[in-house]
């Protein structure tokens, strides 16, 4: 009888145990909706198109010339879609896919905007500076070069030079022995000889 008891008891626990599972998974779980971001969505039929008399323009990262860099251009005639306005109107945030969040700004008296009313646009944050290169004066004191207070040597010449003497004396003239330009002379007449005498033959 206890046995039974407690098979019972063990059933019972365990369909306890299952139902609260199927309970606690089948509950409904917060879902937290995404929050709405500032950056405005295309106006449906608003659109900008660049001017003919321009040849191109300067997207700008921002609605200023001085503050945001350039990040493209556009060449007259082309069009893209207008998301907003400056405070003042004079600059048109568009849609431009090489921009930073593929949005960019264009000055508006150089594009023509298609009818409709634009919502007015934050302007994004100015860009970084970049950081300026500073010297490290201990580094720089390094290369700090003090003349110094002695004096430059003095210039010493070179030791003076002594010319060679040749004491050879030149070779006697042997009146006994038959001068070279005889010996030239005579075997030229030879040649002229030998010359003449093979013509004859022929």
């Amino acid at each position: 009888m206890n046995r039974l008891w407690f098979q019972l008891l063990k059933i019972t626990l365990l369909l306890a145990f299952l139902l609260f599972g199927i309970f606690t998974a089948s509950s409904p779980t917060l879902v937290l909706a995404q929050q709405l971001t500032d950056t405005p969505a295309p106006q449906a039929g608003i659109f900008i198109t660049v001017l003919y008399d321009e040849p191109q323009i300067n997207v700008r990262m921002g609605p200023s010339s001085t503050i945001y860099p350039v990040v493209g251009t556009m060449v007259s005639g082309s069009t893209a879609p207008a998301l907003g306005r400056s405070q003042g109107g004079d600059w048109i945030q568009i849609e431009f896919p090489s921009a930073p969040n593929g949005r960019g700004w264009v000055y508006s008296p150089l594009v023509q905007l298609s009818p409709g009313t634009l919502q007015i646009v934050e302007a994004p944050p100015t860009p970084v500076p970049p950081a300026t290169s500073t010297i490290d004066p201990t580094l720089a004191a390094q290369f700090i070069i003090v003349p110094t207070s002695t004096r430059p040597p003095t210039f010493t010449p070179p030791p003076s030079l002594t010319v060679p003497s040749y004491t050879q004396t030149p070779a006697i003239y042997n009146s006994d022995s038959v001068p070279l330009a005889a010996i030239i002379l005579s075997l030229a007449v030879l040649g002229v000889i030998g010359f003449l005498l093979s013509l004859i033959r022929r």
